[in-house]
């Protein structure tokens, strides 16, 4: 590992509002998204991008990377590159440049993800003989058949079920996340970090209206007996996050500010368990980094369902207050690949932009379907 006065420095960050599948965004597709965020940022660089990294699943084919960094007007000769590592693409994708640069590159890369639930092409299993038709599927396999490949909502409820955690708790956790998003919009805190896509200007999924008693009333949305519902998970969204990182030496050669990327880390679990990934990824960090969860101003783990991600705080020792004090992927919504990046860049504002306290380290974590989790501990330089 390079010494931590050398290692990478996110410089920048911004992301487009978050949209609701089929909503005010259902026309943009996955490059078109990310494009404009990838032209604002090197536009801020005063010297030349090295490399484009991106996450992206179910999208277009090909190389979206490629696409949306010629779409914003990079250089031809700026490559580029696409990653999948299904909900943790983005967070990958910055993991990834963080890697080149605290190796033998340097200089500016702009990392990040998006995702159009909207625009996603249909996707079929060819016909199994003569006769048979075409079968669609909706996601691709996240596991072999052995480890059952269970759908991430019914992981979910099992989750919640093995660690006690009740459908009272997860929904007084939901309406939080909302409550905090819709206070943090009006206040005014995402404006430096968004840019305005097709009109949009606000993220469409926060609700001023929910309490934990409204969403009572949510049936269970993936098991007859199960907890997790529409109202305290996350939705299918549409949207693009990106940031914009230097080698150490030439943000500390420039005087450059933001998050220095202290360490990340990437592990797997139990296939069938895909949302616990979080934790033995935090854990791997925390051995790494000998650092005390204590320590940590801003936690944000991704929250796909409430009662997956209580249950990784609770293993985790950390107080669910805590975890997304401006509103999470339960408000915000959760474009796959795109939430890592949405997850620095709320880091990036809440410790560099409006950071009034002297708040110093952020960690994000997510966790991923397949059974994997990323998390990735940020220091404000």
């Amino acid at each position: 590992m390079t010494r931590r006065d050398e290692r990478p420095v996110i410089v920048d960050a911004l992301r487009t509002p978050i949209g609701t599948q089929g909503g005010a965004l259902r026309g943009v597709d996955a490059t078109a998204l990310i494009a404009p965020l990838l032209a604002t940022l090197a536009g801020r660089s005063d010297a030349p991008i090295d490399e484009v990294v991106l996450g992206n699943i179910r999208g277009p084919g090909g190389n979206p990377a490629r696409v949306a960094a010629l779409q914003a007007g990079l250089d031809e000769a700026t490559p580029a590159i696409t990653v999948d590592r299904q909900c943790g693409s983005g967070m990958a994708a910055i993991e990834y440049s963080v890697a080149l640069l605290a190796g033998v590159r340097e200089g500016f890369q702009l990392a990040g993800g998006t995702q159009s639930a909207s625009t996603q092409p249909l996707t079929f299993w060819p016909p199994t003989g003569p006769g048979e038709t075409p079968e669609q599927y909706l996601r691709a396999p996240f596991t072999d058949r052995a480890h059952g490949d269970p759908e991430m909502g019914v992981a979910a409820d099992l989750l919640a079920a093995e660690h006690a955690i009740d459908r009272e708790r997860q929904d007084t956790y939901a309406a939080r996340s909302h409550q905090r998003a819709v206070t943090a919009a009006a206040a005014g805190i995402f404006a430096e970090e968004m840019l305005a896509v097709a009109g949009l200007d606000h993220d469409e999924r926060p609700r001023a209206g929910f309490t934990a008693r409204r969403l009572a009333r949510f049936r269970p949305a993936f098991t007859p007996d199960g907890t997790a519902t529409a109202a305290n998970s996350c939705g299918i969204n549409d949207g693009a996050a990106a940031v914009l990182l230097c080698d150490g030496t030439t943000a500390a050669r420039r005087g450059l500010h933001g998050l220095r990327v202290v360490d990340v880390v990437t592990v797997g679990c139990a296939p069938d368990r895909p949302g616990w990934g979080i934790v033995p990824a935090v854990r791997r960090l925390v051995d790494r980094t000998g650092l005390d969860l204590d320590r940590v101003d801003v936690v944000d783990f991704n929250e796909a369902f409430a009662g997956q991600v209580l249950a990784c705080l609770d293993a985790l020792g950390i107080d669910e207050e805590r975890n997304c004090p401006q509103g999470g992927a339960i408000a915000l919504g959760h474009p796959w690949a795109a939430t890592g990046a949405v997850q620095l860049t709320r880091l990036f504002t809440q410790l560099v932009r409006h950071n009034t306290t002297g708040a110093r380290y952020g960690l994000a974590g997510i966790a991923i379907g397949g059974g994997q989790g990323t998390a990735m501990l940020v220091e404000a330089v």
